[in-house]
């Protein structure tokens, strides 16, 4: 790739990157359960913009950033001039000058789009109201481990079609998955990235009923009902994803080695029982460690 390499959607890679970043993850966790320790990031930082708070996006991104050599800084929003009204794009300069890559967590989408657009670093999408690139590479590095490879498996996603879902749409197509998404009426995914995906030749089967998309699975995926920023909607959320639970009754429909993946926060007793969770189809937790190792693979390709 020439010029610099922006992630701000999944589309931002192609599949054999993808399959790299992939393989690269895996490399990287074993070299780190081995003790050994890669310095490749020694004297570049990394600027962490945070619009919306987080646990495994601040966490995972600076102890990747130390372990690689390097240095994170985390940004909030509000403590930055950009909460005193300067132009995104006089910030996506100075930063640049400052910085290796910046790392956003956004709000809406279109902020992100306009930082790549004047930031002369590698901006990495850490989350918009769109998308969830770096969320998906973890998983995909999840499902490499545990099913050893991607072409003709069956991806069900039960619930919201949100961020996390069009992205985990896009990369299906991308990576020979087949998906299954089951949403309530209203909850659909975003219109354009289904259109995309399609004409990448993706296999996808939309359903208002869980139990369809669940049937065959080798992933089982499911996210909170209710996200940050929908608080208001709550109590309309529960009554219209009631039957939308992954539960053992769920479970019994895919196949006999499925997965199942939430990418945290859970609101056990919601859109996941706590059997699932802590039953022998979860890998959350592996799936919730590998956004660490993702991310380095993902780093070392944009600013090492």
């Amino acid at each position: 790739m020439k010029g610099v390499h922006h992630l701000v959607s999944i589309l931002d890679l192609d599949p054999e990157e993808i399959y790299q970043i992939v393989e690269d993850a895996i490399s990287l966790k074993q070299t780190r359960d081995d003790g050994l320790h890669i310095s490749d990031l020694q004297q570049k930082s990394l600027a962490m913009i945070f619009e919306k708070p987080s646990t495994r996006t601040r966490v995972s991104f600076e102890v990747a950033m130390t372990e690689l050599g390097g240095h994170a800084l985390y940004l909030n929003w509000n403590d930055l001039q950009l909460g005193r009204g300067e132009p995104l794009s006089d910030t996506a300069r100075v930063l640049s000058s400052y910085v290796h890559a910046i790392m956003i967590r956004s709000r809406k989408h279109e902020t992100i789009l306009e930082l790549a657009k004047y930031a002369t670093v590698p901006v990495i999408n850490g989350l918009s109201d769109l998308e969830h690139p770096c969320q998906i590479l973890a998983d995909l590095t999840t499902i490499k481990e545990f099913k050893g490879g991607f072409e003709g498996l069956k991806f069900a996603w039960i619930g919201d079609g949100n961020n996390v879902c069009n992205s985990a749409i896009l990369a299906s197509a991308l990576v020979g998955m087949e998906i299954g998404v089951a949403t309530p009426p209203g909850y659909e995914p975003d219109f354009e990235i289904i259109n995309r995906a399609i004409e990448l030749g993706g296999k996808i089967i939309f359903t208002n009923n869980p139990s369809e998309a669940a049937e065959g699975a080798d992933v089982l995926y499911t996210d909170v009902w209710v996200s940050m920023g929908d608080d208001d909607e709550r109590e309309k959320r529960m009554r219209d994803f009631a039957g939308y639970q992954i539960d053992e009754n769920l479970l019994d429909l895919t196949n006999k080695n499925s997965i199942v993946m939430h990418c945290l926060p859970a609101h056990r007793g919601e859109e996941i029982t706590d059997g699932v969770i802590e039953g022998p189809h979860s890998v959350i937790f592996t799936q919730a460690e590998n956004r660490l190792h993702a991310q380095k693979a993902l780093l070392l390709k944009v600013m090492g």
